[in-house]
């Protein structure tokens, strides 16, 4: 074998890459993340699959064939996770081999296999690291989380930053495809006949979120996303209006999607499970009278590695953790990016500009993002730095929200005019989102010419409004930064803001 990778660090610190080896009744996955953070990032992601789960109602044994296929896959799984240096490995089955007869005689192979004790996850555990995954992914939600595997499904609500007691129903895809013989109508009525006694949660208006995981309906999220011509190719926190969803699962519960447009869209391993993923889904938003439909990206694999961070580190911001890492990584200077937070709070304060908290927050992780662009091509700084904005494996934000950070860092390279944004970008703004992106942007173009994008300088700059009127304050001490380039920016974003900006000196 190779010898072990030993991977670059950069100027981030950490525990080194973590793997996590996810036993499904469906799938078999292995993620190897670059280090524990809030907002861990995938070194490596593969599946496989195996289709542990299928027969199992049936029979109550895992099939010889699918085991065969899952340890050949684990063998694998073994080399990379050696290769790659892991410091850590977390295992864990959920229904296939909590449920079969046979289970624990392939669990056994598999810690033989990896050499590591695999977790098996009750019902609960797995509704509960669902849910502590959509919430270590999405920035205070409330709602319901609902987890359908190939095995079984889990409810579980959340708030308050914590999951509530989950419940776990045998609504799997596989599981329930097997039991209907794959006809719908059988389907739709086990699935009213197994949810039908669960208390669901009194949630008031606005609340009324459900977080989808699993692959199954992100496969059917995707049908969705493509059907509608959706400009940004990104499920995490997609989201649809309950009514709309729930029309669209009637539309598609089709065996196989057979002249379902744009079917093709999903693998052809998805395509007898979705149907039976609308099937449930239809149920579950019309039962617990759902306002909204949003699809994670993150589920148990990353509940379990959000459990192992300190408290202090599981309250921080996802967004700003993760565009805190991007400047680290790529800004000229880092510190600057921090400074930049500090004086832009200053400049908002003194033109009255009201900001939500999410508003803050969101121009707090864009002025840390402002300059990653900046080893490209000065042509090409904004267009780049939008596009790894627009794309990055964020979590914790909605797509406008990426829309207006993507935004208001190509505003702050290539210039405020609208007709140069991407259309994807335009399309997926609010107003208030787009106005606001364009003021930071102008705001930063600013910053980066007082400064050089370099720390130590910026905090010198006074800010003051009287009137009408912003005075940028040079001093006697910065003085010589003064001149026409500078004073020409400050007019762009004195036209922006609609006040005069003047740069004084001495």
């Amino acid at each position: 074998m190779p010898g072990k990778f030993k991977p670059s660090r950069g100027r981030l610190n950490g525990t080194g890459p973590v793997a996590v080896v996810d036993i499904g009744s469906n799938s078999v996955r292995l993620v190897i993340y670059e280090r524990k953070a809030r907002t861990p990032t995938m070194l490596f992601n593969e599946k496989l699959l195996a289709g542990l789960g299928r027969g199992v109602a049936a029979t109550g044994r895992l099939a010889d064939e699918s085991v065969g296929l899952a340890l050949g896959e684990l063998a694998r799984f073994k080399a990379l996770i050696d290769h790659t240096g892991c410091q850590e490995l977390y295992i864990v089955a959920t229904a296939a081999a909590r449920d079969a007869a046979n289970g624990a005689e392939f669990v056994h192979e598999v810690e033989r296999s990896l050499d590591a004790p695999v977790r098996i996850l009750d019902g609960s555990e797995e509704a509960y690291y669902s849910a502590l995954g959509v919430i270590a992914g999405f920035w205070q939600p409330r709602g319901i989380v609902g987890d359908m595997g190939g095995g079984s499904l889990e409810l579980v609500e959340i708030a308050d930053k914590a999951p509530k007691q989950g419940a776990t129903f045998p609504l799997g895809g596989l599981r329930l495809s097997e039991e209907a013989d794959g006809k719908i109508a059988k389907a739709q009525k086990l699935t009213e006949a197994a949810l039908k006694g669960f208390d669901w949660p009194d949630l008031v208006p606005g609340e009324r979120t459900f977080y989808a995981v699993g692959g199954t309906w992100r496969s059917l999220g995707r049908l969705h996303l493509f059907q509608n011509n959706y400009p940004l190719h990104v499920m995490h926190n997609y989201e649809i209006a309950a009514d709309e969803a729930i029309e669209f699962c009637r539309k598609i519960a089709v065996p196989n999607l057979e002249g379902i447009e744009m079917a093709e869209v999903v693998s052809k391993q998805r395509r007898s499970l979705v149907p039976i993923g609308a099937v449930v889904l239809e149920q579950v938003l019309t039962s617990m009278k759902a306002e909204r439909l949003v699809f994670s990206a993150t589920g148990v694999r990353e509940g379990l590695l959000h459990e192992k961070l300190s408290a202090a580190m599981q309250a921080h911001d996802p967004v700003i953790e993760a565009a805190r890492e991007l400047c680290t990584l790529r800004a000229r200077s880092p510190e600057h990016a921090e400074e930049l937070i500090g004086w832009t709070d200053k400049l908002f304060r003194e033109l009255g500009i009201e900001e939500t908290a999410n508003e803050t927050r969101l121009r707090h992780a864009a002025c840390l993002l402002s300059d990653i662009g900046w080893r490209a091509h000065p042509d090409y700084r904004g267009e780049q730095s939008l596009n790894i904005i627009s794309n990055a494996s964020f979590v914790g934000l909605d797509h406008a929200s990426r829309a207006y950070l993507a935004a208001a860092v190509f505003y702050r390279h290539q210039g405020l005019r609208e007709g140069d944004l991407s259309p994807v970008i335009r399309e997926l703004f609010t107003d208030r989102l787009r106005i606001r992106a364009k003021v930071l942007g102008a705001t930063l173009r600013v910053a980066s010419l007082l400064s050089a994008s370099i720390a130590g300088l910026l905090p010198k700059v006074g800010i003051d409004k009287a009137g009408e009127t912003l005075s940028l304050k040079l001093g006697t001490e910065l003085a010589s930064l003064d001149g026409d380039r500078l004073r020409k920016r400050a007019n762009q974003l004195g036209k922006v803001i609609k006040v005069d900006v003047e740069v004084t000196a001495g």
